[in-house]
């Protein structure tokens, strides 16, 4: 039993972190840090911050795109708990249309963006007490291009694929952090780390199909299911390049989370001038470089947070993959109360972390 507690206390860390990461960084992402420090101070961003009509702890289409990954994942476990005796024989007790029930969540997500609200949405596939009944969720807040066009593309991935280091059909040249930021309940409710990186980096092509792009998405992936088995943050990513690196074209990838072990490994200064040295963000590897950065590095988990969104980059993205890994590593009892009660949706957030970690518990793992 604690090791069931434990386990949904890391499912529900990894979410709320991820989207206190990104309500922290939303409001300052795009600026530099000169102006992130004009407005808020010499240390920058060190509260959530109020918005629009005063509301704080707003989220963006970071944490958007994750809870509809995560609905998704249930919603492909119930139908795989439906298919016969004879499918599953056939197919090794694997569902054979779970990246087709992603399309259909993010598919969801897009109408979402479109929108003015739940009154306005058409016939859903999706749950009926699903995440499109959500008001929140309908502020359209800075989506990537590759998001929006990927999704509209309509394209479910091969759940097959044999990842060749080839692009994908949709958006090949793109490696936008786009697929990186909603791709952690993957590791959340895998097997181990190699099926965790072939789901993500499968369903990161429904939008990046650039080899970075899913590869970073896979890695990420991989890193949550590692940190979830209760590795350290260092050995879970050690781990996860392992898996990584048996995969061709996963160069640009190895070398953006090496640069971050390395600089993490200086513990001389971790100054918004140094984390940029790693990048801005916007790209895939360089997203996850920063996050990785920020959460070995020695420091209070408010303080790693903080330390992911402000530099002249995509403080929000940063700041989401950050608290993905915080909170899977230490579970939601470690995170900031304060900043658990105002970060928007936080309630359905947690009961969609619980639906999410029930899968795992009762043995609904899915393929490939």
């Amino acid at each position: 039993m604690e090791g069931r507690a434990a386990y949904r206390s890391r499912v529900r860390g990894c979410l709320l972190g991820g989207a206190i990461g990104d309500a922290l960084g939303y409001p300052v992402e795009f600026l530099p840090i000169g102006r992130i420090r004009e407005a808020y101070g010499p240390h920058g961003v060190t509260d959530l911050v109020p918005g629009e009509q005063g509301l704080v702890g707003r989220i963006s289409d970071d944490t958007q795109m994750t809870l509809f990954t995560a609905e998704g994942l249930v919603e492909a476990y119930v139908h795989d708990r439906k298919v016969d005796a004879s499918d599953h024989k056939r197919m090794g007790n694997v569902s054979v249309r779970w990246s087709e029930t992603m399309l259909r969540a993010y598919e969801r997500w897009l109408r979402t963006q479109s929108l003015p609200g739940p009154g306005a949405t058409p016939p859903s596939s999706g749950p009926a007490d699903g995440l499109v009944t959500e008001e929140w969720l309908y502020a359209r807040r800075a989506p990537g291009n590759a998001c929006l066009s990927g999704v509209a593309h309509g394209y479910a991935p091969d759940q097959w694929l044999p990842f060749d280091g080839r692009p994908g059909a949709v958006n090949p040249d793109s490696k936008g952090c786009g697929a990186v930021m909603r791709s952690a309940p993957f590791g959340l409710i895998a097997e181990n780390d190699h099926h965790a990186f072939r789901m993500a980096a499968c369903a990161a092509q429904i939008t990046h199909g650039h080899p970075t792009g899913y590869y970073a998405a896979g890695a990420f992936a991989a890193i949550i299911t590692n940190l979830v088995e209760g590795d350290s943050m260092e050995a879970a990513i050690l781990r996860a390049m392992r898996v990584l690196a048996a995969y061709p074209g996963h160069e640009e990838t190895t070398a953006a989370l090496e640069r971050a072990l390395a600089e993490a490994a200086d513990r001389s200064s971790a100054s918004p001038e140094r984390l940029e040295r790693l990048g801005a963000g916007w790209v895939a590897e360089e997203a996850l470089a920063i996050a990785v950065f920020c959460a070995l590095y020695p420091g209070r988990i408010e303080t790693s947070l903080l330390r992911a969104v402000n530099h002249s980059g995509d403080s929000d993205s940063t700041g989401a993959i950050c608290g993905n890994l915080l909170g899977a590593a230490y579970g939601d009892h470690t995170l900031p109360h304060e900043w658990i009660q105002r970060v928007e949706g936080r309630a359905r957030i947690a009961v969609l972390a619980d639906d999410l970690g029930a899968l795992q518990i009762s043995g609904g793992l899915l393929g490939p």
